[in-house]
Protein backbone atom coordinates (compact mmCIF):
# COMPACT_ATOMS: atom_id res chain seq x y z
CA UNK A 1 0.00 0.00 0.00
CA UNK A 2 0.69 3.44 -1.23
CA UNK A 3 -0.73 6.38 1.07
CA UNK A 4 0.03 9.74 -0.08
CA UNK A 5 -1.46 12.81 1.83
CA UNK A 6 -3.83 15.59 0.42
CA UNK A 7 -3.33 18.86 1.61
CA UNK A 8 -4.26 22.72 0.28
CA UNK A 9 -1.00 24.19 0.06
CA UNK A 10 -0.69 28.21 1.53
CA UNK A 11 -3.77 30.44 1.43
CA UNK A 12 -2.62 33.59 1.24
CA UNK A 13 -0.95 36.35 3.53
CA UNK A 14 -4.20 37.85 5.14
CA UNK A 15 -6.03 34.11 5.57
CA UNK A 16 -5.56 31.97 8.46
CA UNK A 17 -8.29 29.45 7.86
CA UNK A 18 -10.82 28.11 5.57
CA UNK A 19 -13.56 26.03 5.35
CA UNK A 20 -14.25 22.66 3.43
CA UNK A 21 -17.21 23.31 1.67
CA UNK A 22 -18.35 19.69 0.63
CA UNK A 23 -16.14 16.32 -0.89
CA UNK A 24 -17.19 15.04 -3.83
CA UNK A 25 -16.10 11.69 -3.42
CA UNK A 26 -16.24 9.47 -0.62
CA UNK A 27 -14.14 6.69 1.12
CA UNK A 28 -13.40 4.16 -1.35
CA UNK A 29 -14.26 5.94 -4.50
CA UNK A 30 -11.77 5.50 -7.34
CA UNK A 31 -9.86 8.98 -8.08
CA UNK A 32 -7.86 9.93 -10.87
CA UNK A 33 -5.32 12.91 -11.00
CA UNK A 34 -6.70 16.44 -10.99
CA UNK A 35 -10.15 15.27 -10.85
CA UNK A 36 -11.73 17.64 -8.08
CA UNK A 37 -11.89 15.98 -4.59
CA UNK A 38 -13.22 18.60 -2.80
CA UNK A 39 -14.27 23.00 -2.35
CA UNK A 40 -12.35 25.37 0.11
CA UNK A 41 -13.95 28.45 1.09
CA UNK A 42 -11.91 31.33 2.23
CA UNK A 43 -13.36 34.59 3.30
CA UNK A 44 -12.46 36.00 -0.56
CA UNK A 45 -12.63 33.04 -2.73
CA UNK A 46 -13.95 29.49 -3.36
CA UNK A 47 -11.75 27.34 -4.70
CA UNK A 48 -11.27 23.68 -6.28
CA UNK A 49 -9.04 21.00 -4.49
CA UNK A 50 -8.02 18.78 -7.43
CA UNK A 51 -6.58 15.22 -6.33
CA UNK A 52 -2.78 14.57 -6.70
CA UNK A 53 -2.55 11.44 -8.02
CA UNK A 54 -4.80 8.47 -8.86
CA UNK A 55 -5.93 5.50 -6.79
CA UNK A 56 -8.38 4.94 -4.02
CA UNK A 57 -9.92 7.64 -1.69
CA UNK A 58 -8.47 5.73 1.42
CA UNK A 59 -9.24 8.32 4.28
CA UNK A 60 -11.27 11.48 4.77
CA UNK A 61 -9.93 13.39 7.65
CA UNK A 62 -11.96 16.38 7.89
CA UNK A 63 -15.35 16.38 7.12
CA UNK A 64 -17.82 18.97 5.19
CA UNK A 65 -17.95 22.52 7.11
CA UNK A 66 -14.63 21.51 9.05
CA UNK A 67 -12.14 24.43 9.62
CA UNK A 68 -8.90 23.91 7.36
CA UNK A 69 -5.54 25.71 7.45
CA UNK A 70 -2.89 25.38 5.03
CA UNK A 71 -0.46 22.29 4.80
CA UNK A 72 -3.02 20.42 6.77
CA UNK A 73 -3.24 16.85 6.14
CA UNK A 74 -7.27 16.10 5.06
CA UNK A 75 -7.49 12.99 3.64
CA UNK A 76 -5.19 10.44 2.56
CA UNK A 77 -5.47 8.29 -0.89
CA UNK A 78 -4.37 4.73 -1.58
CA UNK A 79 -2.37 4.91 -5.11
CA UNK A 80 -2.07 1.34 -5.58
CA UNK A 81 -5.12 1.29 -5.92
CA UNK A 82 -6.75 -0.39 -2.73
CA UNK A 83 -10.22 -0.03 -1.00
CA UNK A 84 -10.56 0.19 2.06
CA UNK A 85 -10.02 -2.43 4.52
CA UNK A 86 -9.35 -4.95 1.48
CA UNK A 87 -6.42 -7.22 0.70
CA UNK A 88 -7.18 -7.56 -3.43
CA UNK A 89 -5.08 -9.54 -5.38
CA UNK A 90 -2.18 -8.48 -7.87
CA UNK A 91 -5.48 -9.26 -10.70
CA UNK A 92 -7.60 -7.03 -8.62
CA UNK A 93 -5.30 -4.06 -7.98
CA UNK A 94 -4.07 -4.17 -12.30
CA UNK A 95 -7.70 -4.14 -12.91
CA UNK A 96 -8.29 -1.56 -10.54
CA UNK A 97 -5.82 0.66 -12.10
CA UNK A 98 -7.34 0.05 -15.67
CA UNK A 99 -10.77 0.76 -14.00
CA UNK A 100 -8.83 4.23 -12.91
CA UNK A 101 -7.64 5.36 -16.36
CA UNK A 102 -10.62 3.81 -18.00
CA UNK A 103 -12.45 6.18 -15.87
CA UNK A 104 -9.89 9.23 -16.93
CA UNK A 105 -10.61 8.63 -20.21
CA UNK A 106 -14.72 8.72 -20.13
CA UNK A 107 -14.83 11.43 -17.77
CA UNK A 108 -14.10 13.62 -20.22
CA UNK A 109 -15.30 16.77 -18.49
CA UNK A 110 -14.26 17.44 -14.62
CA UNK A 111 -16.83 17.92 -12.18
CA UNK A 112 -16.20 21.93 -11.26
CA UNK A 113 -16.45 22.58 -15.31
CA UNK A 114 -19.41 20.57 -15.66
CA UNK A 115 -21.15 22.46 -13.09
CA UNK A 116 -20.56 25.82 -14.69
CA UNK A 117 -21.46 24.30 -18.00
CA UNK A 118 -25.13 23.21 -16.87
CA UNK A 119 -25.52 26.46 -15.12
CA UNK A 120 -24.45 28.52 -18.66
CA UNK A 121 -26.04 25.96 -21.09
CA UNK A 122 -22.83 25.30 -22.95
CA UNK A 123 -22.21 21.66 -24.37
CA UNK A 124 -19.16 19.97 -24.10
CA UNK A 125 -18.86 19.82 -28.56
CA UNK A 126 -18.56 24.03 -28.10
CA UNK A 127 -15.34 23.64 -25.49
CA UNK A 128 -11.81 22.80 -26.42
CA UNK A 129 -10.68 20.73 -22.82
CA UNK A 130 -6.67 21.13 -21.98
CA UNK A 131 -6.52 19.27 -19.58
CA UNK A 132 -4.98 15.63 -19.40
CA UNK A 133 -6.19 13.87 -22.29
CA UNK A 134 -8.50 16.12 -23.26
CA UNK A 135 -10.44 16.80 -19.89
CA UNK A 136 -12.83 19.82 -20.40
CA UNK A 137 -11.61 22.18 -16.79
CA UNK A 138 -13.38 25.36 -15.59
CA UNK A 139 -10.98 27.40 -17.36
CA UNK A 140 -12.35 25.81 -20.50
CA UNK A 141 -15.41 26.76 -19.90
CA UNK A 142 -14.44 30.47 -19.12
CA UNK A 143 -12.26 30.49 -22.04
CA UNK A 144 -15.35 29.77 -24.34
CA UNK A 145 -17.73 32.30 -23.03
CA UNK A 146 -14.95 34.85 -23.28
CA UNK A 147 -14.51 33.69 -27.76
CA UNK A 148 -18.44 34.53 -27.77
CA UNK A 149 -19.40 30.84 -27.21
CA UNK A 150 -23.74 31.74 -27.19
CA UNK A 151 -24.56 29.79 -23.57
CA UNK A 152 -28.33 29.52 -22.96
CA UNK A 153 -29.96 31.49 -20.18
CA UNK A 154 -28.97 29.82 -16.96
CA UNK A 155 -31.85 28.19 -14.50
CA UNK A 156 -32.10 29.49 -11.60
CA UNK A 157 -30.89 27.77 -8.79
CA UNK A 158 -32.86 25.64 -6.55
CA UNK A 159 -34.37 27.90 -3.67
CA UNK A 160 -34.01 25.91 -0.14
CA UNK A 161 -37.71 24.35 1.11
CA UNK A 162 -38.77 26.61 4.14
CA UNK A 163 -40.34 24.30 7.07
CA UNK A 164 -42.18 25.46 9.16
CA UNK A 165 -40.73 26.14 12.88
CA UNK A 166 -42.79 23.86 15.48
CA UNK A 167 -45.45 25.92 17.15
CA UNK A 168 -45.38 26.54 21.07
CA UNK A 169 -48.92 27.07 20.65
CA UNK A 170 -51.60 25.13 19.36
CA UNK A 171 -52.70 27.64 16.85
CA UNK A 172 -53.32 27.42 13.16
CA UNK A 173 -51.73 31.23 13.14
CA UNK A 174 -48.26 29.80 13.92
CA UNK A 175 -48.32 27.18 11.29
CA UNK A 176 -47.91 29.12 8.49
CA UNK A 177 -45.02 31.20 9.66
CA UNK A 178 -41.50 29.55 7.99
CA UNK A 179 -38.18 30.42 8.93
CA UNK A 180 -34.66 29.06 8.42
CA UNK A 181 -31.62 29.25 10.26
CA UNK A 182 -28.36 29.64 8.02
CA UNK A 183 -24.96 30.14 8.64
CA UNK A 184 -22.98 32.98 7.38
CA UNK A 185 -20.64 31.90 4.58
CA UNK A 186 -17.44 33.07 5.33
CA UNK A 187 -17.49 35.56 2.68
CA UNK A 188 -20.33 37.41 4.48
CA UNK A 189 -19.20 37.13 7.35
CA UNK A 190 -16.29 38.81 6.65
CA UNK A 191 -18.15 41.66 5.19
CA UNK A 192 -20.11 42.00 8.19
CA UNK A 193 -16.20 42.30 10.12
CA UNK A 194 -14.79 44.53 7.85
CA UNK A 195 -17.92 46.97 7.55
CA UNK A 196 -17.74 47.06 11.04
CA UNK A 197 -14.08 47.37 11.23
CA UNK A 198 -14.93 50.71 8.55
CA UNK A 199 -17.02 52.47 10.49
CA UNK A 200 -15.56 51.56 13.92
CA UNK A 201 -12.02 53.37 12.85
CA UNK A 202 -12.67 55.72 10.07
CA UNK A 203 -14.15 59.28 10.51
CA UNK A 204 -16.20 58.50 7.29
CA UNK A 205 -17.79 61.76 5.88
CA UNK A 206 -19.33 61.62 2.67
CA UNK A 207 -19.36 64.28 0.32
CA UNK A 208 -22.16 64.57 -2.84
CA UNK A 209 -22.14 66.18 -6.49
CA UNK A 210 -23.82 65.70 -9.43
CA UNK A 211 -22.41 65.13 -13.40
CA UNK A 212 -23.93 66.21 -16.50
CA UNK A 213 -23.47 62.77 -18.49
CA UNK A 214 -24.49 63.94 -21.93
CA UNK A 215 -20.78 64.33 -22.66
CA UNK A 216 -19.77 60.69 -22.29
CA UNK A 217 -23.14 59.57 -23.79
CA UNK A 218 -22.27 60.98 -26.88
CA UNK A 219 -19.07 60.24 -27.03
CA UNK A 220 -19.93 56.43 -26.21
CA UNK A 221 -23.01 56.41 -28.98
CA UNK A 222 -20.50 57.86 -31.35
CA UNK A 223 -17.72 55.22 -31.20
CA UNK A 224 -19.52 52.01 -29.43
CA UNK A 225 -19.90 50.20 -32.60
CA UNK A 226 -16.35 51.06 -33.68
CA UNK A 227 -15.00 50.50 -30.18
CA UNK A 228 -16.63 46.70 -30.06
CA UNK A 229 -14.83 46.08 -33.33
CA UNK A 230 -11.93 46.80 -32.96
CA UNK A 231 -11.34 45.69 -29.16
CA UNK A 232 -13.72 42.80 -29.26
CA UNK A 233 -15.54 43.99 -26.07
CA UNK A 234 -18.26 46.64 -25.18
CA UNK A 235 -17.95 50.07 -24.41
CA UNK A 236 -19.61 50.94 -21.23
CA UNK A 237 -19.31 53.93 -18.98
CA UNK A 238 -17.67 52.55 -15.77
CA UNK A 239 -14.06 52.97 -17.91
CA UNK A 240 -14.82 56.23 -17.82
CA UNK A 241 -15.59 56.73 -14.49
CA UNK A 242 -11.88 54.79 -13.82
CA UNK A 243 -10.25 57.15 -15.76
CA UNK A 244 -11.89 60.05 -14.22
CA UNK A 245 -10.71 59.09 -10.92
CA UNK A 246 -7.47 58.12 -11.20
CA UNK A 247 -6.91 62.06 -13.02
CA UNK A 248 -8.34 63.56 -9.91
CA UNK A 249 -6.48 60.95 -7.89
CA UNK A 250 -3.54 62.61 -9.51
CA UNK A 251 -4.31 66.35 -8.64
CA UNK A 252 -5.36 64.93 -4.82
CA UNK A 253 -2.98 61.72 -3.49
CA UNK A 254 -3.88 61.92 -0.37
CA UNK A 255 -7.04 60.49 -1.61
CA UNK A 256 -5.28 57.43 -3.17
CA UNK A 257 -3.64 56.96 0.94
CA UNK A 258 -3.56 54.88 3.43
CA UNK A 259 -3.48 54.68 7.22
CA UNK A 260 -0.95 52.59 9.25
CA UNK A 261 -1.14 53.32 12.53
CA UNK A 262 0.16 57.39 13.09
CA UNK A 263 1.52 57.25 9.48
CA UNK A 264 0.11 57.97 5.91
CA UNK A 265 0.98 55.85 3.38
CA UNK A 266 1.14 57.17 -0.07
CA UNK A 267 1.03 54.89 -2.85
CA UNK A 268 2.34 56.06 -5.68
CA UNK A 269 0.49 53.58 -8.18
CA UNK A 270 -3.19 53.54 -8.86
CA UNK A 271 -4.87 49.86 -7.96
CA UNK A 272 -8.45 50.63 -8.26
CA UNK A 273 -10.81 48.46 -6.52
CA UNK A 274 -14.18 48.03 -8.63
CA UNK A 275 -17.27 46.73 -6.50
CA UNK A 276 -18.94 43.93 -8.47
CA UNK A 277 -21.80 41.42 -6.87
CA UNK A 278 -21.41 37.76 -6.70
CA UNK A 279 -24.05 34.93 -6.08
CA UNK A 280 -21.88 34.69 -2.54
CA UNK A 281 -22.10 38.32 -1.73
CA UNK A 282 -19.71 41.60 -2.18
CA UNK A 283 -16.49 41.11 -3.72
CA UNK A 284 -14.06 43.85 -5.02
CA UNK A 285 -11.70 42.73 -7.78
CA UNK A 286 -8.73 44.88 -8.78
CA UNK A 287 -7.62 46.90 -11.35
CA UNK A 288 -4.18 47.28 -10.85
CA UNK A 289 -1.83 50.12 -12.24
CA UNK A 290 -5.34 51.36 -13.58
CA UNK A 291 -3.47 54.52 -14.59
CA UNK A 292 -1.49 52.53 -17.35
CA UNK A 293 -4.31 50.78 -18.73
CA UNK A 294 -6.70 52.27 -22.09
CA UNK A 295 -10.47 52.65 -21.86
CA UNK A 296 -10.52 49.12 -23.95
CA UNK A 297 -8.08 47.05 -21.63
CA UNK A 298 -10.22 48.34 -18.32
CA UNK A 299 -13.26 47.36 -20.04
CA UNK A 300 -11.57 43.94 -20.73
CA UNK A 301 -10.67 43.23 -17.24
CA UNK A 302 -13.89 44.61 -15.84
CA UNK A 303 -16.03 42.04 -18.05
CA UNK A 304 -12.81 39.21 -16.90
CA UNK A 305 -14.09 40.19 -13.32
CA UNK A 306 -17.99 40.38 -13.38
CA UNK A 307 -17.80 36.74 -15.29
CA UNK A 308 -15.42 35.36 -12.97
CA UNK A 309 -17.82 36.46 -9.86
CA UNK A 310 -21.13 35.30 -11.90
CA UNK A 311 -19.31 31.83 -12.07
CA UNK A 312 -17.45 32.24 -8.49
CA UNK A 313 -13.87 31.85 -10.21
CA UNK A 314 -12.25 34.80 -8.76
CA UNK A 315 -8.75 33.78 -7.34
CA UNK A 316 -7.00 35.52 -4.11
CA UNK A 317 -4.86 37.63 -6.36
CA UNK A 318 -7.81 39.04 -8.17
CA UNK A 319 -8.83 40.47 -5.22
CA UNK A 320 -6.13 41.76 -2.95
CA UNK A 321 -4.84 45.18 -2.53
CA UNK A 322 -6.14 48.36 -3.94
CA UNK A 323 -5.90 51.76 -2.95
CA UNK A 324 -8.99 53.08 -3.60
CA UNK A 325 -12.65 51.63 -4.75
CA UNK A 326 -15.57 52.18 -6.88
CA UNK A 327 -18.86 51.17 -6.11
CA UNK A 328 -21.46 51.25 -8.74
CA UNK A 329 -25.28 51.40 -7.51
CA UNK A 330 -26.55 52.29 -10.30
CA UNK A 331 -26.79 48.95 -12.06
CA UNK A 332 -29.68 48.34 -9.69
CA UNK A 333 -31.20 51.47 -9.85
CA UNK A 334 -30.17 53.26 -6.85
CA UNK A 335 -30.14 56.74 -6.66
CA UNK A 336 -28.11 58.12 -4.12
CA UNK A 337 -26.09 55.89 -1.42
CA UNK A 338 -23.48 56.71 0.68
CA UNK A 339 -20.91 54.19 0.41
CA UNK A 340 -18.92 52.52 2.76
CA UNK A 341 -14.60 52.99 3.00
CA UNK A 342 -13.00 49.04 1.95
CA UNK A 343 -10.32 49.34 4.16
CA UNK A 344 -7.43 49.98 4.66
CA UNK A 345 -8.37 52.81 1.78
CA UNK A 346 -9.22 56.17 2.47
CA UNK A 347 -11.91 56.93 -0.01
CA UNK A 348 -14.70 55.55 -1.85
CA UNK A 349 -16.40 56.65 -5.02
CA UNK A 350 -19.82 55.79 -5.19
CA UNK A 351 -22.16 56.34 -9.17
CA UNK A 352 -25.66 55.75 -9.65
CA UNK A 353 -28.11 55.24 -12.29
CA UNK A 354 -28.05 57.96 -14.46
CA UNK A 355 -31.83 59.76 -15.25
CA UNK A 356 -33.03 62.76 -16.65
CA UNK A 357 -33.60 64.91 -14.92
CA UNK A 358 -34.87 69.19 -15.04
CA UNK A 359 -31.85 70.95 -14.92
CA UNK A 360 -30.99 74.67 -15.16
CA UNK A 361 -28.46 76.01 -17.40
CA UNK A 362 -28.14 79.63 -18.28
CA UNK A 363 -31.44 80.95 -16.89
CA UNK A 364 -33.12 78.05 -18.77
CA UNK A 365 -34.33 74.42 -17.19
CA UNK A 366 -33.97 71.99 -19.43
CA UNK A 367 -33.50 68.39 -19.55
CA UNK A 368 -30.33 66.87 -19.09
CA UNK A 369 -28.98 63.04 -17.93
CA UNK A 370 -28.18 63.24 -14.72
CA UNK A 371 -25.58 60.96 -12.26
CA UNK A 372 -25.22 61.79 -8.65
CA UNK A 373 -21.94 60.89 -7.45
CA UNK A 374 -20.78 60.77 -3.50
CA UNK A 375 -17.35 60.53 -2.24
CA UNK A 376 -16.73 58.88 1.22
CA UNK A 377 -13.70 59.52 2.97
CA UNK A 378 -11.59 59.21 6.32
CA UNK A 379 -11.56 62.54 7.80
CA UNK A 380 -8.93 61.68 10.11
CA UNK A 381 -6.57 62.37 7.11
CA UNK A 382 -8.68 64.22 4.01
CA UNK A 383 -9.84 67.53 4.78
CA UNK A 384 -13.11 68.98 3.44
CA UNK A 385 -11.24 70.64 0.76
CA UNK A 386 -9.78 67.88 -1.13
CA UNK A 387 -12.32 65.71 -0.76
CA UNK A 388 -15.06 68.32 -2.04
CA UNK A 389 -11.80 69.13 -4.83
CA UNK A 390 -11.46 65.67 -5.99
CA UNK A 391 -14.92 64.57 -6.53
CA UNK A 392 -15.40 68.39 -8.68
CA UNK A 393 -12.24 66.83 -10.76
CA UNK A 394 -14.04 63.95 -11.58
CA UNK A 395 -17.41 65.78 -12.71
CA UNK A 396 -15.32 67.90 -14.33
CA UNK A 397 -13.43 65.26 -16.53
CA UNK A 398 -16.98 63.79 -17.11
CA UNK A 399 -18.42 66.33 -18.20
CA UNK A 400 -15.88 67.58 -20.37
CA UNK A 401 -13.25 64.26 -21.45
CA UNK A 402 -10.94 66.24 -23.40
CA UNK A 403 -9.52 66.92 -20.10
CA UNK A 404 -8.52 63.81 -19.78
CA UNK A 405 -6.56 63.74 -22.93
CA UNK A 406 -5.20 67.30 -22.21
CA UNK A 407 -4.48 66.41 -18.65
CA UNK A 408 -6.32 69.23 -17.29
Amino acid sequence: MAIIDVTISQLSESVAEATLLNWKKKPGDSVVEDEILFEIETDKVVFDVPSPSAGILFEILVDDGGTVVANQVLARIDTEGKAVGSEPSTVGREQSTVDSRQSAVQNIVMPAAAKLMAETGLTASQISGSGREGRITKSDVLAAMASGAEPATPAPPPQPTLKPVEAHLESPLMTDRPEQRVPMTRLRARIAERLLQSQATNAILTTFNEVNMQAVIDLRNRYKATFEKEHGVKLGFVSFFVKATVHALRKYPVLNASVEGKDIIYHGYFDIGIAVSSPRGLVVPILRNADQMSIAEIERKIFDYSTKAKLGNLSLEDLTGGTFSISNGGVFGSMLSTPIINPPQSAILGIHATTERAVVEQGQIVIRPMNYLAMSYDHRIIDGREAVLGLVAIKDALEDPARLLLDL
